[in-house]
């Protein structure tokens, strides 16, 4: 084989490893991050009923519709943006620890 592509096998096989080894050290992290932008993004939408439920049981059904349903719209796009920002930048530590940018972190967690 010639010396050249000998020593070119060996240094992209090198990179390989280095990449792969890195990668294991942030995968569980940076794999929930992954995890909960997808989530937002697939369900998103559900902050639409969500608030038009809590504001009917918290006030009346009319503030449900209205409010609900103004509260609900505003959510689904924040929420669904937030799942498309965690996913589009889930191998990056932002926020500092690959903290969730949104609280709670899915549409049906109950707030803290």
């Amino acid at each position: 084989m010639n010396k050249k592509v000998t020593s070119g096998l060996i240094v992209i096989i090198s990179i390989f490893f280095i990449l792969n080894i890195a990668s294991v050290c942030y995968a569980q992290d940076a794999g929930k991050k992954l995890g909960r932008g997808l989530v937002n993004i697939l369900t998103g939408w559900l902050e639409l009923p969500k608030n038009i439920y809590e504001t009917s049981a918290k006030s009346n059904p009319l503030a449900g519709i209205t409010i609900g349903l103004a509260k609900g719209l505003g959510m689904t796009v924040v929420r669904t943006g937030a799942g498309i920002y965690e996913t589009a930048t889930f191998p990056l530590a932002l926020p500092q620890d690959y903290k969730p940018i949104l609280e709670p972190e899915y549409v049906l967690n109950k707030e803290k």
